[in-house]
């Protein structure tokens, strides 16, 4: 699969924006404390972020802050954003079956159309969840530990 760790990383940004925006500057030296990832692939994240409508940021020490309420960003969008899924999909065929052989040349017709299916369920799956359904579990579990945002 080629869903990479760039997308809970995108969550787990957008989490903490959201729970820290008014409370101080969410800078990706601050993200990459809290997620402990090196800065560099934090302002990759967020730039793909932004480049995607759903957080505002600024360079310098401006920080980040999100662009839209959390319910209109679902997994689906952060995804799209920051995992560059190409056209092959999720799923990377080996490259040269031999299409002489009685398995490597019915190979795609048997597996391919299954393949896709199993993406399409994964990408409508994402569509059905929200930033907001996460952080609402997120500050569930923060407050069960006795912790406050």
């Amino acid at each position: 699969m080629q869903i990479t760790s760039r997308f809970t990383i995108a969550v787990h940004a957008l989490a903490f924006i959201d729970l820290f925006q008014d409370e101080q500057r969410v800078t990706s030296n601050v993200l990459a404390s809290s997620i402990q990832a090196n800065p560099v692939i934090i302002r990759t994240v967020l730039s793909k972020l932004k480049e995607a409508g759903i957080i505002d940021a600024r360079q310098g020490s401006g920080g980040s802050r999100l662009a839209k309420p959390l319910e209109e960003i679902s997994l689906y969008d952060i995804y799209k954003a920051v995992d560059t899924v190409d056209e092959t999909g999720l799923f990377h065929f080996h490259e040269n079956p031999h299409p002489a052989c009685v398995v490597g040349g019915n190979i795609h017709a048997a597996l391919d159309g299954k393949l896709q299916k199993v993406q399409d369920s994964m990408e409508n799956e994402l569509r059905q969840i929200h930033m907001s359904d996460v952080v609402d579990d997120l500050t569930r579990e923060i407050h069960r530990r006795g912790q406050s945002v």
